[in-house]
């Protein structure tokens, strides 16, 4: 009896181990596409704000927009991402905030500062692109994080597109390594449950 549960016990083990690589390798491939095309629109996946000024992470992926948006890939950008803890303003306001400084025009920025991770990002971002009547959204995050969230824009019917940062700030092989094993487990947990 002992065996047989040992037995059990390391062929479930296996398949964790087995399941576990084969998502990474799978995030880390999907990192390397970019399917950027013209769009209405760009949707920035929110990310951490120091107080009134995004992070360094944010910073880039706001970069990466006001780039499309330039460049007339993109007639629109729509910030998400609400309040984080101890900030004064939702990092969607910061995110316009910034754009703003950078040039881009207010009337074709659009903010959302409700959601609190990647699926409320989008599912918040469908309604404005409803509300505007936007047919189809680049998704802008970075490279590690798009393969989750083109899989939740998926499940939301969304006609979207991978644009990611082609300037991310994980930079080091530790950060990556650390956001990669992040994103793995993320990536596992929405097959098993969904949302987050």
């Amino acid at each position: 009896m002992k065996s047989a549960l040992r037995r059990i016990f390391f062929i479930l083990v296996g398949a964790a181990i087995i399941w576990w690589l084969a998502t990474a390798v799978s995030v880390y491939t999907y990192a390397q596409l970019d399917e950027t095309v013209p769009a209405d629109t760009a949707i920035v996946l929110g990310a951490a704000a120091y107080r009134d000024r995004p992070s360094p992470v944010f910073r880039e992926r706001i970069n990466h927009a006001i780039a499309l948006y330039e460049a007339g890939t993109v007639d629109a950008i729509i910030f998400t991402g609400g309040v984080g803890w101890n900030d004064n303003l939702a990092e969607s306001e910061t995110a316009r905030q910034y754009a703003i400084e950078a040039g881009v025009p207010e009337d074709d920025i659009y903010i959302e500062t409700l959601s609190t991770d990647t699926y409320e990002n989008l599912v918040q971002a469908q309604q404005i692109m409803v509300a505007l009547g936007f047919d189809d959204a680049l998704i802008v995050s970075d490279p590690l994080h798009m393969q989750r969230a083109m899989l939740i824009a998926d499940d939301l019917g969304l006609d979207a597109y991978s644009s990611p940062t082609t300037t991310s700030r994980y930079e080091s092989a530790r950060a990556q390594l650390w956001f990669l094993f992040r994103e793995v487990l993320f990536n596992m947990s929405y097959a098993v449950k969904g949302a987050g």
